[in-house]
């Protein structure tokens, strides 16, 4: 038996969302939405491979090998407690609120943008596909029905948002593997040497390609966004941000590996293909299945966009009760459960931006890797914080290993190679300074963190409470779910409730 320090399991949300409504599955769906692991070789690759040529395999191994030691970190914070407020929550309590702040901001910013970079593919995608059939709609048409249903689905329901984005991405990824086995067959299952050699690849280009690569699996932690209405969260979600990481990880290391082999001898440029497994499939004989695929794409960019709302909704709803944001946004739908006023704002966000960026003649597809670049800062920087908490959360606790030193260390490390790449060294032929605007972004980011911060140091020094706010606050929630001291006998099972 378990003697158990609560005496029932919670039975609403802390928060006002609705409660343990959501079991691993769909849990799990929240982190591969945001990953959306259909639209890289659907659509983006070329972006990476333009930057990465040969070695876009490998910068996407290095990746996930990476984001496998930051889920690591992520994870000693997930399997002791559980919030809707994600890493921000967590890096209050590992390391400060400053730091928390940080990390509030450039996650809002992450989330925004990466939902921004994939409604400009939704829009453009779809507008391929309806021109193919003479239906034609202007481009700030297609932004906003793909906005306009996402925020829909967002407002209303946590778990109709969870089962079309666990349906549609499930779906797209089995036809994906399908016909990637088809034209790897055709091509006689050949060894693609000049990928495995890196023939004319710098490292400085596998670094560089490693900045897209990060926005290609950014949001495999979105799922600890889901700490009220996940089922069993302290089990589920680090399931969840470990599992996400590892099969997006060999998915697109193998169609990365695939596609360029499939492009070589054609002729035509995988970096200048906006749809280059519909290329691929016809040459393989298999026209229909890329139709498939390109229809089943589409789901998928728009899954990706409902999966963004989610989690830069509830970090806005938290931060709101923390009293860094305005207090509306962190209400909650007394019928739907829902974060709706944050919800609401983040999807005009969404739309504006990519709206605005076309009406200054900027063409989609470009826009795509330009705000996918800037969403991949606020995740390093985000996961760098991570990694520096986990240990000093640890500590804390009096938990703290020498092996957990080992995977904070080499957290920091995967998380440095993007940040050189993205930055380069003048003069250097291995890490060349990016060209423009890509050399431009993570300054614009640096200025961005700089005015967030200011506003949040004028906001302390106005309201001299808000820090002791902050942590009481987060302290109450970590209180509630933790479970860091079970109480058990010698016949005892695994705890699976809450403290109360």
């Amino acid at each position: 038996m378990v003697a158990d320090r609560s005496q029932s399991k919670a039975t609403r949300s802390f928060h006002g969302l609705k409660p343990e409504c959501l079991p691993f599955g769909e849990v799990l769906a929240q982190s591969f939405a945001v990953i959306a692991p259909t639209t890289i070789p659907a659509s983006n690759l070329g972006l990476i491979v333009a930057l990465a040529g040969n070695g876009t395999w490998l910068s996407f191994l290095i990746g996930m090998v990476g984001l496998m030691f930051v889920g690591i970190n992520i994870n000693q914070f997930a399997s002791r407690s559980a919030s809707p407020g994600s890493l921000y929550s967590y890096i209050v309590k590992g390391l400060n609120p400053t730091a928390g702040v940080i990390c509030g901001w450039s996650l809002v910013l992450a989330y925004l943008f990466t939902g921004m970079s994939v409604l400009c593919g939704l829009a453009n995608f779809s507008g391929l596909l309806l021109g193919h059939v003479g239906i034609h709609f202007s481009t700030i048409t297609l932004l906003a029905i793909g906005a306009a249903i996402a925020w829909y689905a967002s407002y209303k329901d946590i778990q109709l948002s969870a089962m079309a984005m666990l349906c549609l991405e499930g779906t797209s990824i089995v036809l994906i593997v399908v016909l990637a086995a088809i034209i790897w067959m055709n091509a006689g299952f050949a060894i693609d040497g000049s990928q495995l050699t890196l023939r004319d690849t710098t490292p400085g280009g596998i670094a560089m390609g490693l900045v897209l690569v990060l926005f290609a699996f950014s949001g495999f932690e979105s799922a600890t966004s889901l700490g009220d209405e996940a089922k069993d969260p302290l089990r589920s979600i680090p399931r969840a941000v470990m599992g996400s990481a590892i099969v997006a990880g060999l998915f697109f290391t193998l169609t990365a590996y695939i596609e360029i082999l499939g492009f070589s001898g054609t002729g035509v440029s995988i970096t200048t293909t906006e749809e280059p497994l519909g290329f691929l499939a016809d040459r393989a004989g298999v026209g229909i299945l890329g139709d498939l695929v390109a229809f089943s794409a589409l789901f998928s960019f728009f899954s990706c966009v409902l999966g963004s709302i989610t989690p830069a909704a509830r970090i806005c709803f938290t931060m709101a009760r923390h009293g860094l944001f305005p207090s509306l946004l962190g209400k909650a739908h007394s019928f739907n459960r829902t974060p709706h006023i944050a919800v609401t704002l983040c999807s005009l966000l969404m739309f504006f931006i990519p709206g605005l960026l076309s009406m200054l003649g900027v063409p989609l597809f470009e826009s795509m890797g330009y705000l996918g670049a800037i969403a991949s800062y606020g995740f390093l920087t985000v996961y760098v914080l991570i990694s520096i908490a986990a240990p000093v959360y640890l500590l804390k606790l009096n938990k703290l290993r020498s092996r957990d030193l080992v995977f904070s260390a080499l957290g920091v490390a995967f998380m440095s190679l993007p940040v050189l790449g993205s930055i380069g060294i003048p003069g250097s032929d291995l890490f060349p300074v990016p060209e423009a605007p890509y050399c431009w972004f993570p300054y614009l980011f640096v200025v961005y963190l700089s005015v967030t911060c200011g506003w949040f140091f004028i906001q302390r020094i106005r309201s001299p409470r808000l820090i002791h706010a902050m942590q009481q606050s987060i302290e109450e929630v970590h209180e509630r779910f933790s479970t860091l001291e079970p109480i058990t006998v010698p016949t005892a099972q695994p705890i699976n409730s809450y403290e109360d």
